[in-house]
């Protein structure tokens, strides 16, 4: 893979920790061999790739001739072989996501690092990665594929989405689940603001469909602890409602709907043998991953 230009998201202090790490996703492809993702040496299938410039000794059965019939210049069809890991990278873009308490970085940058990392990882083991980005609306989607060209344009679009609409996590994830008609390891990255009873039906929808799914909930440490000591506007993000709201008298209550809130994920998630990771902002990001990518490999 090459790596002549630098990406935003792509941090070399977190992959050094993280680069010889496989993600293992169990029991999602037959003939999965743990942690190698060796493509079969026949009978394997294939699917284009890109085109590249023919050179003397290329085989003569890959040359595009409607390329050649069209510009009169020869071009070979390079393919990638179909790779026993197809992951499709789903990340909230929502307006919440926007949050962040310095000096710590939003939810969307510590969530885009993330994605920016774990495809990284897959390109390296040779998985197909995707990635599709939504609100309300699926507003990015790419499809899992293995080429560096890929890899190179799933950064750039990445590096140039911002956070902003309102979401209906629940509803978009069912519209997701149906329209993904392979198998494959699902990786949710959001902070999963929605009803809880949404999400844990959306999980089972994946669930039925049999894929894998890894669900990376990002929270910035000021939304579990509550930290905050005087009388404030709160402003929800996606709406715009205001709620003034004096601390020492809401934090206990707080603080207990957040751990119901989380307890409840947790349960819907294990309900489908599905992992659930909290990613919390200000834990670095390179010791997250590198810890719950090292826990699920022993399995």
């Amino acid at each position: 893979m090459s790596h002549d230009r630098g990406y935003h998201y792509l941090d070399p202090a977190a992959l050094a920790r993280v680069k010889n790490l496989s993600l293992v996703a169990r029991g999602v492809v037959e003939g999965f061999i743990s942690g190698l993702h060796k493509s079969p040496s026949k009978g394997f299938s294939v699917e284009f790739a890109e085109h590249r410039k023919y050179t003397v000794g290329d085989n003569l059965r890959h040359l595009d001739w409607r390329v050649l019939g069209r510009t009169d210049r020869l071009y070979i069809k390079q393919f990638e072989e179909e790779t026993n890991l197809r992951v499709q990278v789903l990340l909230d873009i929502s307006g919440s996501m926007a949050y962040g308490a310095p000096p710590a970085l939003t939810k969307f940058e510590y969530a885009s690092y993330l994605t920016a990392v774990l495809a990284y990882l897959m390109m390296r083991q040779q998985d197909a990665v995707g990635l599709t980005a939504f609100d309300t609306e699926v507003r990015l989607e790419l499809p899992a594929r293995s080429s560096p060209r890929h890899f190179d344009e799933m950064m750039t679009r990445l590096e140039a989405l911002r956070p902003g609409q309102t979401t209906n996590l629940g509803a978009t994830l069912h519209r997701l689940a149906g329209r993904f008609k392979r198998r494959c390891l699902i990786v949710l990255i959001s902070d999963l603001y929605e009803e809880p009873e949404a999400v844990d039906r959306a999980l089972h929808h994946f669930h039925r469909k049999r894929d894998d799914v890894i669900v990376f909930q990002v929270l910035d440490r000021a939304e579990i602890d509550f930290p905050f000591r005087e009388t404030a506007s709160f402003i929800d993000m996606e709406t715009g409602e205001r709620l003034q709201v004096d601390p020492a008298y809401a934090r206990a209550e707080y603080c207990r709907q957040v751990e119901e809130f989380l307890d409840r994920c947790r349960r819907s998630c294990a309900d489908c043998q599905f992992d659930h990771v909290l990613a919390d902002t200000s834990v670095p990001l390179d010791y997250m991953l590198s810890r719950y990518l090292e826990a699920r490999r022993r399995r």
